[in-house]
């Protein structure tokens, strides 16, 4: 398999796992080629052109695109953030004889980097599964991508980037599709467990490799809003959509009759609207959570052949 259809293989993955109805996907994709047909010529160029069948804004291929699409996928360096020094981490390897066929970083790098805030659009549709009207979803979520666009328009997005293509090493990330896969496993996981109280909640997510390695390393799921021997009621987890949502969500949950809220990290503002609304909140992990998402895509590419070397954060357990 090539580089480049490992990385489509990733987002195709992703998509079967996306937590929205197939035809709010397509519609990202519609919407982006009418964009495209409405622009001037001299805009067409420079126009990204994986819009046209990647939904995903913050999973981008940026470096040695056209390359890697004659170049074999033989081992990949994946790690959870890549930057300039995992860039030479991987050069230094590649000196020693080791097989290092391109870089994947699981956070926005790059090309995807500025552009990233667009997929939280898609925690619209998960508020509306868990019975939050969608009017009020999507009012609360246009405030917040606006402050999360603020936030990353001033970003170095291609430090990294720059120096993976003056090292000559294909670079692209996968973010979106990887959280797909881990939000529905975690989602099927609470449904068939059926955990009562947040501990038992806990103890269910020890029983997961990536969970109990980061345990190890002094960072285990822990209960922020609740007690261990309170009851989870409805469980919700928020795994995908770029990043944290509105704050303003808690109260909407509440009312909606959501209990518990499993996430990879929460900002301090939320814990304290959770507090007030009698909300629980269950902290996953972040590296740990991010490496089961992307541990399901590197299943995949190891039923292809392709071997992953582990790197920045990331743990790599096989379920094949």
């Amino acid at each position: 398999m090539k580089i480049y259809e490992a990385y489509e293989l990733a987002v195709r993955t992703g998509m079967s796992a996306d937590p929205r109805p197939d035809s709010e996907v397509r519609k990202v994709l519609d919407d982006a080629r009418e964009t495209y047909e409405k622009l001037p010529e001299d805009r067409k160029e420079l126009f990204d052109p994986e819009r046209l069948w990647n939904p995903y804004s913050d999973c981008r291929f940026s470096v040695m695109a056209d390359e890697a699409r004659e170049m074999e996928a033989e081992r990949m360096m994946w790690g959870i953030d890549i930057g300039s020094a995992e860039v030479l981490l991987a050069d230094r390897l590649r000196e020693r004889g080791e097989k290092v066929s391109a870089l994947v970083a699981h956070h926005p790098i790059g090309t995807a980097r500025t552009c990233f805030p667009e997929v939280m659009w898609m925690q619209t549709d998960m508020y509306y599964e868990a019975g939050v009207p969608i009017n009020v979803s999507e009012g609360l979520m246009r405030g917040r991508m606006d402050e999360v666009l603020r936030g990353v328009m001033g970003s170095n997005y291609n430090q990294g980037a720059d120096a993976a293509r003056i090292l000559g090493i294909p670079l692209f990330n996968v973010h979106s599709p990887a959280d797909n896969m881990v939000q529905r496993y975690m989602t099927e996981m609470f449904e068939e467990s059926e955990p009562r109280t947040l501990k038992d909640l806990v103890d269910r997510l020890y029983k997961e490799p990536e969970f109990r390695m980061a345990a190890r390393y002094n960072s285990p799921p822990k209960i922020m809003v609740g007690c261990k021997d309170g009851r989870c009621g409805r469980i919700v987890c928020k795994m995908t959509g770029g990043t944290s949502g509105p704050k303003e969500i808690y109260e909407k949950f509440a009312q909606a009759g959501v209990g518990t809220v499993v996430g990879m990290h929460f900002p301090e503002s939320h814990l304290e609207e959770a507090r007030k609304n009698n909300v629980n909140i269950v902290i996953s992990g972040h590296m740990s959570s991010d490496s089961l998402g992307v541990n399901l895509i590197c299943d995949v590419w190891e039923r292809e052949g392709i071997d992953v070397l582990p790197c920045s954060g990331f743990t790599r357990f096989s379920r094949n």
